[in-house]
């Protein structure tokens, strides 16, 4: 697999970062935190951003639903070092969106993910409406010229 593009690597490309503790249970037996770990972190962050945009799929009977994480480790990352997760919209369709993240521990870039979200109601998938279009596109990822 490829390795993110360099700006991918820059905190600044991202709208909104939350902290998030490693846990000493997270370490391997090689000494870093594990991988799955991190996949964890990535998704309390996730859980963050969604917030931060101000609405709750419950709140207009929608379920968001994770269609596909990929995920990039990029550096060794240690314990007791917090992960300083940040995250933009990277993507909007119709019916899903991508949410771009980074992971970095002093000041290092760690790790990548990219997630896709699927709204999904008791009819199938349903389309973004457009007030929390509105909020995504606000927080779109700040990709170089």
């Amino acid at each position: 697999m490829a390795k993110p593009e360099s700006w991918r690597l820059r905190p600044e490309a991202y709208r909104f970062v939350t902290s998030i503790d490693t846990r000493f249970q997270d370490i391997d037996t090689m000494g870093h935190i594990n991988n799955v770990a991190i996949s964890g972190i990535f998704e309390t962050a996730r859980i963050r951003f969604h917030h931060h945009l101000g609405r709750h799929p419950q709140e207009q009977g929608v379920r968001w639903l994770v269609a596909n994480v990929n995920l990039n480790f990029v550096e060794e990352s240690h314990f007791p070092y917090p992960f300083e997760v940040h995250c933009a919209i990277g993507h909007i369709g119709r019916t899903s969106w991508t949410i771009s993240s980074a992971g970095f521990q002093k000041g290092i870039c760690v790790a990548t993910a990219d997630t896709t979200v699927v709204t999904h109601g008791s009819e199938g998938r349903r389309t973004i409406d457009e007030s929390l279009r509105e909020a995504m596109e606000r927080n779109f990822i700040i990709r170089p010229d």
